[in-house]
């Protein structure tokens, strides 16, 4: 098995999976903890689309992080060796 998204939530004991799913006893797993929905969200029916919106929402985070406003500008003079596999435009 790949990497999979499985929704779940924290009952306040236990990690609860959403939907059942089949793992081998003993696979490793990592848990990220989404930001709490606002408060507009508490109320959505479609659950699937609020995780979705969740993942955009910590997707675009890491993004601003990883591409600040105080990203250097890179000019071509810097490049060593070109990628002759690279098309310029």
């Amino acid at each position: 098995m790949g990497y999979v998204a499985i929704p779940a939530h924290f009952d306040g004991l236990q990690i609860r999976l959403d939907q059942p799913v089949n793992i081998e006893q003993g696979t490793k797993l990592i848990i990220t903890i989404l930001p709490k929905p606002q408060e507009n969200h508490k109320n959505h029916e479609n659950h699937e689309n609020l995780i979705e919106g969740d993942f955009t929402q910590l997707t675009m985070a890491g993004l601003e992080n990883a591409y600040g406003e105080n990203e250097p500008e890179y000019s071509l003079d810097l490049i060593i060796e070109a990628n002759s596999d690279y098309e310029r435009r």
